[in-house]
């Protein structure tokens, strides 16, 4: 498939801004059981703003991906059947939960943990509906599988431990370590599951052919013709067009700059202490996502390639 950098961006800003929020939520939990000392106020403020800011440019993008973007409102007149018009509904939703749980901090409102409950609950929506809208596609066998859920929902949940920890390292400097510590854990986790599907992406081998692609039944078929010359829909949309030499080292990239690198920095950054360290881990561990995510597009091969993408 062609990778849209309108999605890609949505997908990798929303999933920081839900696990940004999660993280922020499980810390007001546990400082009301008394497991930690209650932070600032201002980590909740600075952390809800944050991850309004993050989903609301993911929001920004995806109307790049739209033919006609004054007609966006109509995405949602599916969603008692489709996945995207869900995710329409539950982003809207995620947004309006994190703005309403950094203002009832702003204000020391006592219902805050209340509002962080639901929208904890609105960004495992959101993470179920943006992963279904890839895995109930069953023709494309590298995203129909249980993993692809897994991944976003652990990737995304990485990069907003790991902003979280950014924060608490700026605003509430004793949580930071404990926060680096799962932020390292699901890092850990995402590159492992991540690493699952590539093993298990490798081994597939298309259910179709070039014989069910073109009707025809002789065992011998060549394409010889694509059936046009000039560009066309399916040539542009369907096929990224990069070698499998480029395909490699976008692999390998961001298996390193989502995975290994931040997982290094934030080690360090324990240890220092450091406010710049976890910051440039954030930062790392996003453009390795945004590669990742563009790899997570361009691994899916469409079946009409098969017909459209071949010819000798």
């Amino acid at each position: 498939m062609k990778p849209a950098f309108s999605v890609v961006f949505l997908t990798t800003l929303s999933g920081a801004a839900q696990g940004l929020l999660i993280a922020l939520v499980g810390i007001e939990t546990l400082a009301k059981l008394g497991v930690i000392a209650s932070p600032s106020q201002m980590l909740f403020v600075a952390g809800a703003a944050l991850s309004v800011v993050l989903g609301a440019l993911g929001l920004v993008a995806s109307f790049f991906h739209l033919g006609h973007p004054e007609r966006a409102w109509r995405a949602i007149a599916m969603w008692r059947t489709s996945w995207l018009s869900r995710e329409c509904l539950c982003l809207p939703a995620f947004l309006a939960c994190a703005a309403s749980y950094g203002f009832a901090h702003w204000i020391g409102a006592p219902w805050s943990l209340a509002i962080g409950a639901v929208g904890v609950i609105a960004s495992a929506a959101l993470f179920v509906c943006t992963a279904m809208i890839y895995a109930c596609l069953r023709f494309l066998q590298e995203w129909a599988t249980p993993l692809t859920m897994v991944n976003f929902v652990l990737l995304g949940c990485a990069s907003g431990f790991t902003l979280a920890t950014a924060c608490a390292a700026w605003l509430a400097p004793s949580l930071a370590a404990g926060l680096a510590a799962c932020a390292c854990t699901l890092t850990l986790a995402g590159c492992a599951t991540r690493v699952a599907a590539l093993k298990r992406n490798a081994k597939l081998r298309p259910k179709s052919t070039v014989q069910s692609a073109t009707g025809i039944k002789g065992p011998n078929v060549v394409q010889k013709s694509r059936g046009f010359t000039a560009g066309a829909f399916n040539l542009r949309e369907f096929f990224h067009g990069r070698s499998p030499q480029a395909i490699e080292r976008i692999k390998w990239t961001f298996l390193a700059g989502a995975f290994g690198v931040p997982f290094v920095l934030m080690l360090i950054g324990i240890g220092a202490q450091s406010f710049a360290l976890f910051c440039l881990a954030a930062l790392t561990q996003y453009l390795g996502l945004v590669a990742e995510r563009w790899f997570f597009f361009a691994e899916a091969r469409h079946p009409q390639n098969i017909y459209y993408a071949r010819a000798s």
